[in-house]
């Protein structure tokens, strides 16, 4: 799914949303910030595989979206905190019963017995 999709007044509102945190990293760092702000350092040691590249990408993306707030403190080194803002929170709580669904469906799925997903 493109960026573009994310603008398209012309999509559905569930589209929208799914545009803004499409990608491998974007839920993940939306729910490691729901903890509070975090330097870019910290996000990536509690994210293991995530590139440097890929997490600023995703957090200029999301800043771009109005999820995160980008906070950098005129300290040397310079220090950048991100933290959500309320409409990144507004995005996590909506998503609170699509990960309640997701749980349930992991749960179906080792009754089953389905040892890969």
């Amino acid at each position: 799914m493109t960026r573009s999709r994310a603008q398209d007044p012309n999509v559905c509102g569930v589209t929208a949303a799914i545009a803004v945190i499409d990608g491998k990293w974007k839920t993940s760092l939306l729910w490691l910030l729901e903890s509070g702000p975090h330097r870019p350092a910290a996000l990536r040691r509690r994210l293991p595989g995530l590139s440097e590249k890929v997490l600023t990408q995703a957090l200029r993306e999301m800043e771009e979206d109005g999820l995160v707030h980008r906070e950098v403190h005129d300290v040397l080194p310079p220090k950048t905190v991100y933290s959500l803002t309320a409409f990144g929170r507004d995005l996590s709580e909506a998503l609170g019963p699509v990960s309640d669904w997701g749980h349930r469906r992991l749960e179906r799925l080792r009754e089953r017995g389905v040892a890969s997903f």
